[in-house]
């Protein structure tokens, strides 16, 4: 069972994502424990809202499990695989959601926890939680005797085809397939309450808000588009910003020159 996770805010927009039925076929919250809300929604506002009483920002961790393909994995052993996890991480004990989705009959789950330490009113800490939760995943594929992915025991077997999460959510919406990537686009502005919210949901799917007037388009020459990947919007910022030092290393120089010519 492949564990990825991620510290995260804007737990209003999660909470649409996770309860989205268009492309699940069937979404159960399977679990709220140590919220005082009894929905989803409200149960990440009361994260949120606690979380005010500290610096923290990304005051929930996302915990996503997928099993192999055509593995029939029960709702025990789901829990049994969170349980590891959340012992592993130092999240026993804190608030969490548990959340089924459901798709083509094959089911995946998603576990969603306060990181907020009620008691301390601190943040729970997650050093090496990539490592720990592939420590995890290990063990699960021995436990249940799944054909062991390649890498799990050499990173230098590790398929270099196999998309991470993100980059599997980027390939799906890549621009050959523009019909999906506007639908994409559509359902985060369908979903936001306002700007701040449609920037978090574009950040959520791997991409970033640009202006189509933002003068580093022009002047990178990618266009006016509705939205770019996080690195397109890196590439023109550094572009810019290069082209933004020359022009002022070729002003100084101007200036130096006038000057000399004026002082002769």
């Amino acid at each position: 069972m492949i564990l990825e996770g991620n510290a995260r805010g804007y737990g209003a927009e999660l909470a649409r994502h996770l309860l989205n039925i268009r492309d699940n076929d069937h979404v159960q919250v399977h679990l709220l424990d140590g919220f005082l809300a009894d929905d989803l929604a409200g149960a990440f506002e009361e994260a949120e809202a606690i979380s005010q009483a500290t610096q923290c920002k990304k005051y929930l961790f996302s915990l996503s499990l997928n099993p192999p393909p055509d593995a029939p994995v029960s709702v025990e052993a789901f829990e049994d695989a969170i349980a590891k996890a959340e012992t592993a991480l130092g999240l026993t004990g804190q608030p969490k959601a548990v959340v089924f989705h459901e798709k083509n009959g094959r089911r995946h789950a998603h576990a969603v926890y306060s990181r907020i330490d009620g008691d301390q009113m601190k943040a729970v800490q997650l050093p090496h939680f990539k490592r720990k939760l592939m420590a995890v995943s290990r063990e699960l594929y021995l436990e249940h005797s799944w054909e062991m992915p390649r890498g799990f025991d050499d990173r230098q077997q590790r398929d270099p085809n196999r998309f991470t999460h993100s980059e599997a959510g980027q390939a799906k919406r890549a621009k050959r397939d523009t019909v999906a990537l506007k639908k994409m686009f559509r359902a985060c502005w369908d979903g936001a309450d306002n700007q701040q919210a449609f920037a978090a949901a574009l950040a959520d799917q791997g991409y970033a808000r640009v202006s189509t007037d933002d003068q580093r388009l022009k002047e990178t020459k990618i266009g006016p588009v509705a939205a770019l990947t996080l690195d397109e919007v890196k590439a023109a910022a550094i572009q810019h910003a290069v082209k933004v030092a020359k022009t002022s290393v070729d002003k100084l120089e101007a200036f130096a020159r006038n000057a000399t010519q004026g002082d002769s």
